[in-house]
């Protein structure tokens, strides 16, 4: 091989290198991401269904059943409500009309199964995100009573 065609074959593998770098980096970037949605997205279809995202809002009072281990709630955003179920142990913080935010899948029935659940640290925190939510939903729920 002459010196110039060693130094494009260098060059080519480098790239080659740098691009195969690059898609494995994206491609655990994407399995890895995950997006928060509120009840009324839900309900309006724009989350993913059998994907892992978060859903936020308030725990819905009244709402909470016990049985064993298995925890059924609604979340709701004061528009919209969500069915959610959990097997496992609760954060200490978590209580009806208190804010939480769920990790989970949502079936094809529409009921969301999280496999981790987070409630609020404090009475007067909650995520930006899910603030907006409820907000939003509240400014939504106000201009349909107003019609």
């Amino acid at each position: 091989m002459k010196p110039r065609q060693k130094r494009a074959a260098i060059i080519v593998g480098g790239l080659a290198a740098v691009g195969l770098s690059a898609y494995f980096v994206l491609n655990a970037f994407e399995s890895n991401l995950v997006f928060f949605f509120t009840p009324s997205q839900i309900e309006s279809g724009e989350a993913p269904k059998n994907r892992t995202f978060r859903v936020g809002g308030m725990v819905k009072q009244g709402s909470l059943r016990r049985n064993s281990m298995t925890v059924n709630f609604i979340v709701t955003d004061t528009a919209k409500e969500v069915n959610v179920s959990y097997t496992g142990i609760l954060p200490d913080l978590f209580k009806e009309g208190k804010g939480v935010v769920a990790q989970g899948k949502l079936d094809g029935a529409g009921h969301f199964t999280a496999s981790e659940v987070l409630a609020k640290h404090d009475e007067n925190y909650m995520p930006p995100e899910a603030q907006h939510a409820m907000d939003q939903a509240q400014l939504a729920k106000a201009a349909q009573t107003l019609k």
